[in-house]
């Protein structure tokens, strides 16, 4: 009797206790929202197969009062890729495909920048970022673009090589949306389809969605933002639907609470296995490994590389896995530590990358680690590390210039294999810059200085990844408009890639 009165005792302890360390967890993403000032973000944490704690912050839509909540939905981006690495495990593992599957099995028409490595690219290697193309290359064909799936996989052998087959890591979500073709080969259905009917409705993640088209039908979800000269501005949702696979799911820190007990329970619902003991050790085996910095003081981390779908690393000794995700105003992270039986989503409706310092936090006082702040750590190098790009293509202007030549000899069409035409048509004073695939992008083109234009963007939307621009036209001997080139300072989208030469 006198030991089950102490171990009764010590149950009671350990859970005041618990919900101490909850209120304080609370308390430090209530100030976290408000020192990194943005719109609004929604946690959950699992923990022992069950949600422990599930809690919204700040406001949908900056401007307006309604606040969000654990239901709240949200874009959850790339953290859409372990969804997709999923599917192809439960397809292995009713024999559909192999992880060793060339890509040509299912996409013929596949193709990258060497006949051999297009020959040899396998499920796995697609999964896993190492096929040789560099990090968000191609990722301006398919950014708001109008091309479907395949039309974008196609364009994918003009991508160039950034390091050799297999030898590297280059984060391609191009290789992703090849994935989510493979996937309707092999079923005849879509991504998103097999996503809702293998993941969704068996996890009861009832309110998460595939497609912007289905919010209004759930309600009850974020505005993204853009975040510019330190202001937040609601912006409209933008379609992903054609590229799904590599980022297309919406959802709530609920919902991502069921998927994270799944996956911390290693592919079991209940007595049903949904993913194999040999699949779920598949995709959480490293594919290609990431540098490391071991002169630090601190030790926490000595090996990080991506699965399939997911990247690892160790964390404090113990097997950290997650991923983070980047929509057009809303940045997210997923973060499990299996050995503790422990999960943290963070959704967030801004582009400032608070989800970091709050996933570091709660790890590390769930495994009762010296306390650090990580929030006004991060986002004091945030501050001090602005991006000063634009800043300096300003300071660097040369005023009182003009263009070599009339305005109508820049007309034309231009071309680049990566994306298709670009039109160039003077309107009255000022030239206007069309992009065939992608009408969001069209543009106004004022004089900047010399044979240099800014882009005036006619559609605010992009403003979420990038604002200033300029085109540069690029002149022969013979004084002839030979190209254009594209300078618009941001780290997502490659402009570069949309370098084009004159053909008409």
């Amino acid at each position: 009797m006198k030991l089950i009165r102490i171990l009764l005792a010590l149950f009671i302890c350990q859970v005041a206790f618990a919900q101490a360390d909850l209120k304080k967890l609370d308390a430090y993403y209530e100030k976290a929202v408000k020192d990194w000032n943005i719109p609004g973000m929604s946690v959950a944490i699992v923990k022992d197969g069950k949600i422990i704690f599930e809690k919204g912050y700040g406001v949908k839509e900056v401007g307006k009062q309604e606040k969000t909540d654990e239901h709240t939905l949200y874009a959850i981006a790339s953290n859409s890729k372990a969804f997709t690495s999923a599917v192809f495990g439960q397809l292995v593992d009713e024999g559909k495909v192999k992880w060793n599957d060339k890509v040509r099995k299912y996409l013929p028409y596949f193709e990258l920048y060497d006949p051999w490595v297009s020959s040899e690219v396998n499920i796995r290697d697609i999964l896993s970022h190492r096929v040789g193309l560099g990090t968000f290359s191609g990722d301006i064909i398919w950014f708001r673009s109008n091309l479907n799936g395949e039309q974008i996989v196609r364009r994918a052998k003009y991508l160039p090589k950034a390091y050799d087959f297999r030898s590297g890591y280059g984060y391609s979500n191009v290789m992703y949306i090849t994935a989510g073709e493979v996937i309707r080969q092999v079923t005849g259905k879509s991504w998103s389809d097999n996503v809702k009917e293998r993941f969704f409705q068996p996890l009861q993640m009832t309110r998460s969605i595939t497609s912007i088209h289905d919010l209004d039908k759930k309600g009850n979800y974020a505005m993204p933002h853009s975040y510019f000269n330190k202001e937040h501005k609601p912006i409209p949702w933008e379609s992903w639907d054609h590229v799904a696979a590599t980022g297309g799911i919406i959802s709530s820190v609920h919902d991502m609470a069921q998927w994270m007990i799944f996956n911390l329970n290693h592919g079991m619902l209940l007595n049903d296995t949904l993913l194999s003991k040999e699949s779920r050790n598949m995709v959480w085996t490293p594919h290609a490994s990431f540098n490391v910095d071991h002169t630090t003081k601190e030790k926490n981390t000595h090996l990080r590389a991506y699965g399939l779908g997911w990247v690892l690393s160790d964390y404090r000794g113990k097997l950290r896995v997650g991923h983070t995700g980047g929509y057009t105003g809303m940045l997210s992270g997923v973060t499990l530590i299996p050995d503790e039986n422990l999960g943290i989503v963070v959704l967030t409706n801004g582009m400032r990358g608070i989800y970091g310092a709050v996933i570091s936090y709660t790890i590390d006082r769930f495994l009762k680690a010296p306390e650090k702040d990580y929030s006004a750590e991060l986002l004091a190098n945030a501050n001090k590390n602005e991006d000063k790009r634009i800043e300096e293509r300003k300071k660097a202007r040369v005023t009182g210039t003009k263009p070599s030549l009339s305005l109508d000899k820049y007309e034309g069409e231009y071309f680049t294999d990566t994306y298709g035409k670009i039109t160039v048509k003077r309107e009255g004073e000022k030239l206007r810059i069309t992009f065939e695939h992608t009408p969001d992008l069209n543009a106004t083109l004022e004089h900047w200085h010399f044979d240099t234009f800014e882009i005036k963007w006619e559609n605010a939307a992009p403003l979420a990844w990038f604002s200033f621009g300029t085109v540069k036209f690029d002149l022969d001997n013979n004084n002839a408009v030979k190209r254009i080139e594209f300078d618009v300072p941001n780290d997502d989208f490659w402009f570069e890639e949309l370098n084009a030469k004159k053909v008409k």
